[in-house]
């Protein structure tokens, strides 16, 4: 018999200071029974940190292997930017890079074994491709706050990160890294 996903949905107020984003979003993130709460998490913050007009989660959801996980449109639903989380293939991101304007990948895992991956496979502009890492344990340790229902109130100046999590208060810094 086949798992459902669980709804998960998350009351953010956003203020990214380096962006001069600020914004009130109700999310609803359904996490498959084959996804971990990290890589969800990571998909949720992936998903406020590049927030814009014309961003949505993939319809597919995690199981979609033509679209990321999260993307941005334009008007003419173009794509504009592909937003992939965890540590996706390089024929993924080759793609990804040849359908979207701009690249960026949002990983909980370790960035040095994410990027030891993918130099060696042939991705379209690989050298304007951003590769975004979290402190090690700040995901990890976040996960556990997580509910069915997330009051989640999330910060960034000087792309430092302040997350507070249905009142439990987590920092770090936004690490970032390059494929080439």
């Amino acid at each position: 018999m086949a798992l459902n996903a669980t709804l998960h949905t998350f009351a953010v107020q956003l203020s990214d200071i380096d962006r001069g984003v600020y914004e009130e979003l109700d999310l609803r993130v359904a996490q498959h029974p084959s996804e971990t709460a990290e890589y969800m998490l990571t998909r949720v913050l992936a998903y406020c940190l590049e927030y814009e007009e014309g961003i949505a989660f993939s319809v597919g959801g995690v199981s979609s292997t033509d679209e990321p996980p999260v993307m941005i449109r334009d008007l003419t639903t173009r794509m504009t930017a592909w937003i992939d989380v965890g540590a996706p293939e390089a024929a993924r991101i080759h793609r990804g890079s040849k359908l979207a304007d701009r690249v960026v990948i949002y990983t909980h895992r370790d960035p040095v074994k994410v990027l030891a991956q993918l130099p060696a496979k042939r991705i379209h502009h690989a050298s304007e491709i951003r590769v975004y890492s979290f402190d090690p344990t700040f995901i990890e340790d976040a996960t556990q706050f997580l509910q069915r229902r997330n009051a989640l109130t999330l910060s960034i100046t000087d792309r430092h990160l302040y997350l507070e999590l249905n009142g439990n208060t987590l920092s770090t810094d936004i690490e970032e890294h390059r494929l080439s």
